[in-house]
């Protein structure tokens, strides 16, 4: 058999895809490149790989057992790329990261500053997106989610966690006043999302109660509503109302002054976890590594000291 690594990394890419022209627009090569080198694989392993029809591709069995061994030619090949990388030099090269949009506007990209200083030779590529993106398919190295089941051919490792609290400006409660309990609230102008029922129901109980102490629980419609947390956060600085939006967040504009927290004294909800979520074959390149641990210290960071990422 006359096969190697790019000849594995072109049939993976082709079974993510599913289709030639997908691979081949990806490699920026022509089709008939792609094809061609398809049936050599075919002709050197001495079975057929793929079903070509009109509605596109599907591996046969032989295919199917030859795209298990790939992903572990492939995986290997990594590991020992990046353990020899890792002595040999600073990590660097192309990180593409999904991500939501709102995240990335206040959290990635007000770390890069701090990545690039300890890491120069790294480049960022962002995907920022709600949608859960497929990381093989996508071409993700690492993708940024909070509070959500993993699949099992995924490696999740824990970054960080926040919670959701209630914020406004100071020029809207300068205007309609303060709220001083969660009662408070029915005689205010309050943002609602209209995409999550869920970010509704506005769980208030004192700090450093338990749960069923004295909690209360507020259903709101919303003066104002919206399906985004971007557009949320977008009304909540314009001073349309109160907000309940992710602390992470908001951190660099409470640090600023741009919103308030209102009702400090009550605690709104558990707190979820985010993850940085990646390929098992990716886990262990440097420069995934580099910047999983540089966000990871910086939404400690954030957290803690309640100021933007730098």
């Amino acid at each position: 058999m006359q096969l190697n690594l790019e000849d594995a990394a072109l049939f993976l890419r082709v079974a993510e895809l599913g289709t030639l022209s997908a691979a081949a627009l990806e490699r920026n090569e022509p089709v008939s490149q792609i094809s061609r080198a398809v049936v050599r694989m075919e002709k050197s392993l001495g079975v057929r790989l793929l079903h070509r029809t009109t509605h596109g591709l599907s591996l046969t069995d032989e295919g199917d057992t030859f795209l298990a061994h790939a992903r572990r030619m492939l995986d290997t090949a990594s590991e020992l790329e990046a353990d020899l990388s890792g002595r040999l030099a600073a990590p660097s090269g192309w990180v593409r990261v999904a991500v939501s949009p709102i995240f990335a506007q206040t959290v990635i990209v007000p770390s890069l500053r701090g990545l690039y200083k300890k890491y120069p030779k790294l480049q960022i590529d962002i995907a920022a997106d709600d949608r859960a993106v497929d990381l093989a398919r996508d071409g993700i190295d690492i993708a940024i989610r909070a509070g959500v089941a993993v699949n099992e051919n995924l490696v999740a490792r824990k970054i960080g966690e926040h919670g959701r609290k209630l914020y406004a400006t100071p020029q809207y409660l300068r205007e309609f006043g303060t709220p001083k309990h969660p009662e408070d609230l029915n005689k205010h102008r309050l943002i609602a999302n209209s995409a999550s029922q869920t970010l509704n129901r506005w769980h208030l109980a004192p700090a450093g109660k338990s749960r069923s102490e004295k909690e209360s629980v507020i259903t709101i419609k919303g003066h104002t509503r919206a399906d985004n947390t971007s557009i949320v956060l977008a009304l909540a600085l314009e001073g349309a109302g109160i907000a309940r939006l992710n602390e992470l967040l908001v951190a660099p504009l409470v640090a600023k002054g741009t919103l308030v927290r209102v009702l400090p004294k009550f605690d709104t909800e558990e707190r979820i976890s985010v993850y940085a979520v990646m390929l098992p074959e990716r886990r262990r390149l440097p420069k995934v590594r580099a910047c999983i641990d540089h966000w990871e210290a910086s939404f400690a960071a954030l957290s803690t000291a309640n100021r933007p990422i730098r």
